[in-house]
């Protein structure tokens, strides 16, 4: 009787053991797969949800920004974009007090909804003028952006400086809304 115990026992504890491993296959690690699937997902869903609350408090300032730069992009006419260029780089210049000796303009397809115009110039003066002719192209609203900036003496002393620069201008080729 003993045995029959022990048989009883053994084949009731091996049924319980592959019932343990069929309900893990079949249900337990389905249902943890799940969750931590759903878990991933709410974290995502957290994470752009967050993403767009920021967006939405910075809409205010990102619109100004827009229409700022909107504004102050180059004319959408090419004559006129490079008259408007070159009209800003003597306003500098003469703000400065720098004098230009060359530029070369070019115009570059940079996007599908905007095109730059890129102008190089040279320019001669004193440290003073210089940094003078620099701090007004940086503060004129004016959509340009300072692509390299080279600066040599022309003399031994460092007082005459040459000044080569190559800015590029944004012109918007979009209609306004």
């Amino acid at each position: 009787m003993e045995i029959k115990n022990r048989q009883k026992l053994l084949l009731i504890a091996a049924g319980a053991g592959l019932l343990f491993l069929v309900a893990d296959s079949l249900i337990i690690s389905p249902l943890y797969a799940s969750w931590d699937a759903r878990s991933k997902q709410i974290a995502d869903l957290h994470k752009n949800l967050n993403e767009e609350n920021h967006l939405l408090t910075q809409q205010a300032r990102l619109t100004e920004r827009w229409d700022r730069i909107r504004t102050n992009a180059l004319p959408r006419n090419e004559s006129l974009a490079e008259g408007a260029l070159l009209k800003a780089f003597y306003r500098w210049a003469q703000d400065g007090g720098v004098s230009i000796g060359s530029t070369k303009l070019q115009w570059r397809e940079s996007g599908e909804d905007y095109l730059t115009l890129e102008c190089r110039a040279d320019a001669t003066g004193d440290m003073r003028s210089v940094t003078r002719f620099l701090y007004e192209m940086e503060k004129d609203p004016l959509a340009v952006k300072l692509e390299s900036l080279e600066i040599t003496s022309r003399d031994n002393n460092g007082q005459q400086l040459s000044l080569g620069i190559q800015v590029s201008g944004l012109m918007l080729s979009t209609p306004e809304p």
